[in-house]
């Protein structure tokens, strides 16, 4: 297959162009030009801006669109709209922040999407990301009618991943000794492997797939408990997992992103997603310990260090909530 893909270059975009490339796909990527340039060389390199600058995708035709960076539905519109006649089909990775009510556990690809008609800001934050990017979906799904495939991923994790989210447990716990850990360690816990994301892609792309499709994992679920165990295993590690309630944690003034990946309560039912459409489609996930070991390794060499709690603010909440606990 031809494809043309935005971005291309950054974590999930960059493991969508190896997985292409690997299955003999030939690749275009429509990029700036700003983020890794020629990391591919056996991929075509067409460059240009989403915003004003689509102009370069004037006389190329392609057999699908892997739209990885859509993000504010005006410029998924003008992207669309660009590539009409120009594609066969068109791929919109989108999230699993659409849904409406992250609450209610085992939500399929037909619950509702938070409310968007009224967004009138492209500024992304935490409260208009999810609005944001189902519009987004809506854009394409009303351009491509029966050729729009959507896939809605959850925390994307493994090797390459810049947001330093997970990456930052891993290390966390590879360091050993008393750790907080946040909340209670039966929380749930879903994410997907880049490289198990970038697979199942370019499986249903090749396969003219149309429609939305959860893209999250474990297969049988996991937990934060399960989770940080399986990191301490695999590291070798002697970490001792000291559990704080979030009751206590929320009467604390910590800066946000203080523990990346996990979140309160109330947002449970997100990580209980229903991904049983996606496994009839194909969707498949390595060993968690490949994972770990492949992110601890990556991580020794590119990983970033501003992710997480710092060492001393740890102790001070340890410290703290040890004072808390009867003699």
């Amino acid at each position: 297959m031809r494809l043309l893909v935005f971005g291309g270059t950054q974590f999930v975009g960059r493991h969508i162009v190896d997985a292409s490339l690997r299955a003999g796909h030939q690749v275009t990527l429509f990029h700036r030009g700003t983020t890794n340039p020629g990391l591919f060389p056996e991929a075509e390199e067409i460059l240009g801006d989403r915003d004003g600058g689509l102009a370069p995708l004037e006389k190329g035709r392609w057999d699908a669109v892997i739209d990885v960076n859509g993000y504010v539905p005006r410029l998924a519109r003008d992207s669309v709209r660009a590539l009409t006649g120009r594609a066969e089909a068109y791929t919109y990775i989108s999230t699993l922040s659409v849904l409406a009510d992250y609450s209610i556990p085992h939500q399929d690809e037909r619950a509702p999407r938070a409310p968007f008609e009224g967004v009138d800001t492209e500024e992304i934050t935490a409260k208009s990301y999810g609005p944001l990017k189902a519009a987004c979906e809506a854009v394409v799904e009303r351009e491509w009618p029966g050729r729009a495939l959507v896939v809605r991923p959850g925390y994307v994790v493994g090797p390459w991943d810049h947001t330093g989210r997970f990456p930052s447990w891993v290390r966390r716990v590879s360091q050993g000794g008393e750790m907080l850990a946040p909340g209670r360690p039966g929380a749930p816990a879903q994410f997907i492997d880049g490289r198990d994301l970038a697979a199942f892609v370019v499986r249903a792309t090749q396969e003219g797939r149309s429609g939305t499709f959860h893209a999250t994992g474990p297969r049988d679920g996991m937990d934060w408990g399960r989770l940080l165990g399986e990191m301490k295993r695999v590291t070798g590690s002697d970490a001792d997992f000291v559990w704080v309630p979030e009751e206590f944690l929320a009467e604390l003034t910590l800066p946000p992103g203080s523990f990346p990946m996990w979140t309160p309560s109330s947002y449970d039912g997100l990580g209980r997603t229903s991904i049983a459409k996606g496994l009839e489609a194909g969707l498949v996930f390595r060993p968690l310990a490949e994972t770990i070991r492949d992110t601890f390794e990556w991580d020794r060499e590119h990983g970033r260090h501003d992710v997480g709690l710092s060492a001393e603010r740890e102790r001070e909440v340890l410290e703290a909530w040890k004072s808390r606990q009867p003699a």
